[in-house]
């Protein structure tokens, strides 16, 4: 299974920085007995292989031979690749970089390296046969995608930073059949590579007749593009085995902000 790590962003947000962002520390891990800083695409890159992908594509751009160096040719069970992003051109545009990897036999894992989510085995709720998405509940849909599902989890439609989201659901990584990954990359060439954002893009594959699942299997999200997402980071690992001193398979509790943001998430 590959996993896309879409990591060619300047992250505007959250500069000046001496380095990408993908690496900004946050939080901490262990090295045999010795705790050190963790870069927060590393959260991704866990959850990833926890899903069982054993392949992962970094999409960067030219300037970001960081990352490269940062992560080398693997990362424990599994291999890593790179492709370039030559400018920043949106969300699609770097998910296809890596359409020339992907077998349409292989499964697809797609998150974003600057964020940290859980439960770390959240992954493993996505089925194998169609575009699924996991979903996150949070107090601002309208800063992310919100995904506006049925009682069967049924996608609907995906309300992309709408002012007035009719879901507190965003998405936070979506699983599909590389079949599936290559009809998007046909469509969006399609559609003339119009589509920056990825759920503009899936309401049109919706609109054509496909299917995509929401599971609502996410208990706390948080985007660390931010300096405000960054404290709220700081506050949710706070919580962590690490921060604990207790094994790394330990159960992580959610500090009761996130809990309360789960509960009301339910609509």
């Amino acid at each position: 299974m590959w996993g896309i790590v879409p990591a060619a962003g300047n992250g505007t947000r959250i500069q000046p920085l001496a380095f990408s962002k993908e690496l900004l520390p946050v939080g901490s891990r262990y090295d045999g007995t010795t705790e050190r800083p963790r870069a927060v695409s590393e959260y991704l890159v866990e959850r990833m292989i926890r899903g069982g992908v054993r392949k992962i594509c970094f999409v960067i751009s030219p300037g970001k031979s960081d990352i490269l160096e940062y992560f080398g040719g693997g990362i424990g069970p599994a291999e890593i690749a790179y492709v370039v992003q030559p400018q920043p051109a949106g969300l699609c545009d770097a998910i296809f970089r890596a359409v020339p990897l992907v077998h349409p036999d292989e499964s697809v894992v797609v998150g974003l390296p600057d964020t940290i989510w859980y439960p770390e085995d959240g992954i493993t709720a996505l089925g194998d046969d169609a575009l699924s998405f996991l979903l996150f509940p949070v107090e601002h849909p309208q800063l992310f995608d919100a995904v506006v599902s049925d009682a069967a989890g049924i996608v609907r439609e995906i309300q992309v930073k709408a002012s007035a989201p009719q879901s507190a659901w965003i998405w936070g990584a979506f699983k599909m059949p590389g079949t599936i990954l290559h009809a998007l990359h046909r469509l969006w060439l399609a559609r003339e590579r119009r589509d920056e954002y990825f759920g503009t893009l899936v309401n049109a594959y919706i609109a054509a007749g496909g299917l995509a699942r929401g599971v609502r299997a996410g208990r706390a999200y948080v985007d660390v593009g931010t300096l405000h997402g960054y404290r709220e980071a700081m506050l949710l690992l706070s919580a962590s085995p690490v921060e604990q001193g207790v094994g790394p398979d330990a159960p992580i509790p959610i500090p009761r902000r996130f809990e309360r943001l789960r509960v009301a998430g339910q609509v």
